[in-house]
């Protein structure tokens, strides 16, 4: 049985957990000083999923949603030659995670040569702190492109560029819903866009960070 069915079948009856109120910020960072050991400290995407406690519905609707990523986009990331890794820092409560995560998840799934691990904000806040948003927040999702040295290789923060411009051209008390709106709308495929295009410039020895 393909993963993707095989995680449906054992989630989508799980009894829903309320949802609580998105909160992306985190505290201060906290000391580390190695990719690798924070990487091997992550869980699948599988593990991630299983273990959610909140937006479970959202997280396995989301990642069932994207069963049909654009043909394109697979295939120009299936051509990036060598062996990558994504590694996500997330929490299950945030809403730019649950719209971000679980798509590029699915990506990830048709790409033999890349590899993703999910840390929660306590094992990678050094991460999320040296990778701040354009307004200087450490935010989730921080997603960081390493490569088989374990050399980060671009970036992905919070939430796709286009999205952050849409944002700011609402009033203040419309953001969180315009923002939501947004996301349903675009169905994941900004988010994949921008992973696809992080993969290719690295394999062209460039780094794209946003």
């Amino acid at each position: 049985m393909p993963i993707a069915s095989l995680i449906l079948a054992t989630l989508i009856s799980s009894t829903p957990t309320p949802v609580p109120s998105a909160k992306c910020e985190v505290p201060p960072p906290a000391a580390s000083d190695s990719l690798k050991a924070t990487f091997e400290v992550g869980v699948s995407f599988a593990e991630f999923l299983a273990g959610a406690q909140n937006r479970k519905e959202q997280w396995i609707s989301n990642y069932a949603g994207t069963a049909s990523i654009d043909a394109t986009l697979v295939a120009r990331a299936v051509a990036v030659t060598g062996k990558w890794r994504l590694l996500v820092v997330s929490v299950d409560s945030c809403s730019d995670s649950v719209n971000t995560v679980p798509h590029i998840a699915r990506l990830i799934d048709q790409l033999p040569n890349v590899e993703m691990r999910i840390v929660t904000p306590d094992q990678g806040r050094w991460i999320m702190e040296s990778h701040r948003t354009p307004d200087d927040r450490g935010a989730t999702p921080t997603v960081i492109l390493i490569d088989e040295n374990w050399q980060e290789r671009g970036c992905f923060i919070e939430r796709p560029p286009m999205l952050r411009t849409h944002m700011d051209s609402l009033p203040s008390d419309q953001r969180f819903s315009g923002k939501m709106s947004w996301y349903a709308q675009d169905a994941g495929s900004a988010t994949v866009t921008e992973i696809v295009t992080m993969l290719e410039a690295a394999g062209r020895a460039e780094v794209q960070c946003r």
